[in-house]
C-alpha cells in the first residue's frame, strides 16, 4: 500500500510551461477555464497516488505575478442554495471561502461574476454583500436559445449585453465553486468584448479528467465517469481530433457536443478558430506524469468502489437517482471489480456478525485491518479510531486511553444538558477527550502522536455516519465509506 504512481514535480513543471506557451500563442492574454477543484483536489490525489491535493494552486503560484482569479457563480445556484457535497456549505458561501483561500496564499482575486442574472432578490442581496466587502461584481445575463443561436449570442444583444470584466493580468483563471456555473460562456463573452476593443486574447481549458492521452476505458478515465454520474458525463473518443490529426484522444460528451457551436463562435468573434478539436482546447499534462500505470489503475478501481458506496448512501438519503447507481454498477462490471475488492467492507460486516451491533473497520498502510464495535460508552467509529491509534502506537488493546471516569461526565452533559438522546461519544468528542487526557497521561499522548499516520487509510462503517463523524474522518484524511443503512428505523436522522 501507499505506492506512488505520479510524479508531482514533473507535473508542476510541464503544466506551467504549457500554460505559458498558450499565453504566448494568443498574443499575451489568456482566459483559462479551470474545471474541477483548485483547492483540495482529493479525487485526483486518490486516483493518481503522488498527486498533491494542492498541485493546481502550487502550479498557479509559479505564475503568481501573471495570474488573476475570476470566480463565477450562477443565479440558479444562489437561489437554490446549492451546496458542496464535500464541505456542506452553500455555493455563495464557498465564493467567500475561495476568495479568502486565494488571498491567503497571495493570489490576486479580481472579481466575482454572477451569471444568468434575472433580477432575483436573493442574487441582488448577495451582490450587495460582496460589494460591501469591497469585491468587484459583474453581471452576465441569460441569452435566449443559448448555445445554438450563434447570430444572437455573438452580438451586442447577446454577449454584448454582459458586463465587461476589467482584468489587469495576462493569465485570467476563471473558476467556480462547482460545475454548470457558466465558466466557458464567461470566457467567450470576454473574448467578444476584447476583440471589439482590439485586444488580442485567447481561451483554453484546464480539465484534469478525463486524461486525453490515456485509453477511453482506462480505470482513471472510468473513475472520472464515476465521479460525475450526477452530471451524466460520458467519456468519448474525440471525433474532431481523430479527423484532424488521425490520432485517438479522449474527451467527454459535453465538450464534444458543444465544440461545433464553440468553433462557430470563435470564427464569428475572431474571424477564425484556433482549435480543430475539443482536445486542442485543453492544457492538461497529467497523462505525461504517470510513473506506474499499475498503481494508478488499482487506485482508480478503489475510487470507483468508494463512489459506489457514497452514491448508495446518497440514494438512501434521497439525494441521488437510482440511475446514478446503475451507472456505477456498470463501470464496476466493466472493470471486473466488486465491493469484495475493498477489504475493509468484509472486515466491518464480519464484526457486525460477531457483535450484533454497528461496527467499523480501518486498513492501515501496511495492510493491517483494525475494527471497532458499538458499546455503551462509544460509537463504533469512535472505538475504531481509538483502536487504530493503539495499534499504531504499539499500545496494548486492554489499556484505556480515556478513563470511563472522564467519559461519563461528557455523557451526562450530552443527555441531561444538551438534549442528546444518544449518550455514546462521537469521534470529535473522543478526540477532544483524548487530547485532554494526553496532558497528563503519556500513553494517551503517544496515541495522539499517531493521528497523522491515519491520513490516506481506508475505512468502512456498517451504518451511515452522522455528519459529525463523517467530517472528522474527512479532516483526518481517511477515505470512509458506509453501508446504505441507518442504525435505527427512524425517519429523521441528525
Amino acid at each position: 500500500m501507499n505506492k506512488i504512481g505520479f510524479d508531482n514535480d514533473k507535473y508542476l513543471k510541464l503544466q506551467s510551461e504549457k500554460i505559458l506557451e498558450r499565453i504566448e500563442l494568443f498574443g499575451g492574454k489568456l482566459y483559462l477555464e479551470f474545471g474541477g477543484k483548485l483547492f483540495d483536489d482529493f479525487h485526483a490525489s486518490r486516483v493518481l497516488p503522488g498527486f498533491k491535493p494542492d498541485s493546481k494552486v502550487k502550479m498557479l503560484m509559479q505564475l503568481k505575478d501573471q495570474v488573476e482569479i475570476v470566480i463565477i457563480i450562477s443565479t440558479d445556484d444562489i437561489e437554490k442554495s446549492k451546496r458542496r457535497g464535500d464541505l456542506g456549505i452553500t455555493y455563495d458561501l464557498d465564493v467567500l471561502r475561495l476568495i479568502d483561500a486565494f488571498r491567503d496564499i497571495g493570489l490576486y482575486v479580481g472579481s466575482v461574476v454572477i451569471t444568468q442574472y434575472r433580477s432575483q432578490n436573493a442574487v441582488d442581496s448577495f451582490q450587495k454583500r460582496l460589494s460591501n466587502l469591497g469585491i468587484k461584481v459583474y453581471r452576465h445575463y441569460s441569452i435566449p436559445d443559448y448555445p445554438t443561436n450563434i447570430p444572437l449570442i455573438v452580438s451586442d444583444d447577446g454577449y454584448g449585453k454582459n458586463d465587461y470584466i476589467e482584468t489587469s493580468r495576462s493569465l485570467v483563471v476563471v473558476t467556480a465553486p462547482g460545475p454548470g456555473s457558466g465558466k466557458m460562456a464567461t470566457c467567450l463573452s470576454q473574448l467578444y468584448h476584447d476583440y471589439k476593443r482590439g485586444t488580442l486574447a485567447g481561451y483554453a481549458k484546464f480539465e484534469t479528467f478525463p486524461i486525453w492521452n490515456l485509453p477511453l476505458k482506462h480505470p482513471i478515465n472510468l473513475a472520472y465517469e464515476a465521479a460525475t454520474t450526477d452530471l451524466d458525463d460520458v467519456n468519448m473518443i474525440d471525433p474532431f481530433h481523430l479527423e484532424a490529426y488521425g490520432k485517438t484522444s479522449v474527451n467527454y460528451n459535453r465538450d464534444i457536443e458543444i465544440f461545433p457551436v464553440l468553433n462557430a463562435m470563435f470564427e464569428k468573434i475572431a474571424g477564425e478558430s484556433p482549435y480543430k478539436s475539443p482536445t486542442d482546447m485543453g492544457v492538461n499534462m497529467a497523462g505525461y506524469c504517470i510513473t506506474d500505470d499499475e498503481v494508478v489503475c488499482r487506485a482508480s478501481e478503489q475510487e470507483i468502489i468508494r463512489r459506489y458506496y457514497n452514491t448508495s448512501c446518497s440514494l438512501r438519503q434521497g439525494f441521488s437517482e437510482r440511475s446514478e447507481l446503475y451507472k456505477l454498477e456498470l463501470l464496476m462490471k466493466q472493470l471486473g471489480i466488486s465491493s469484495k475488492d475493498r477489504p475493509v467492507v468484509g472486515a466491518a460486516l464480519k464484526r457486525v456478525e460477531s457483535t450484533g451491533g454497528p461496527a467499523a473497520a480501518l486498513q492501515l498502510h501496511d495492510g493491517r485491518i483494525i475494527t471497532g464495535k458499538t458499546s455503551d460508552l462509544l460509537g463504533s467509529s469512535a472505538a475504531l479510531l481509538l483502536n487504530a491509534l493503539k495499534e499504531l502506537g504499539g499500545i496494548h488493546h486492554d489499556i484505556h486511553l480515556i478513563s470511563p471516569i472522564v467519559i461519563e461526565p461528557i455523557q451526562v452533559l450530552k443527555t441531561k444538558h444538551m438534549g442528546n438522546q444518544n449518550p455514546r461519544l462521537h469521534t470529535d468528542e473522543v478526540l477532544i477527550a483524548l487530547s485532554i487526557c494526553a496532558a497528563t497521561n503519556p500513553t494517551a499522548a503517544l496515541a495522539m502522536k499517531q493521528l497523522p499516520r491515519l491520513k490516506g487509510c481506508e475505512a468502512h462503517s456498517s451504518v451511515i455516519l452522522s455528519r459529525v463523524d463523517e467530517t472528522v474522518f474527512q479532516k483526518l484524511g481517511i477515505n470512509i465509506t458506509c453501508e446504505p443503512q441507518y442504525q435505527t428505523n427512524k425517519l429523521y436522522h441528525k
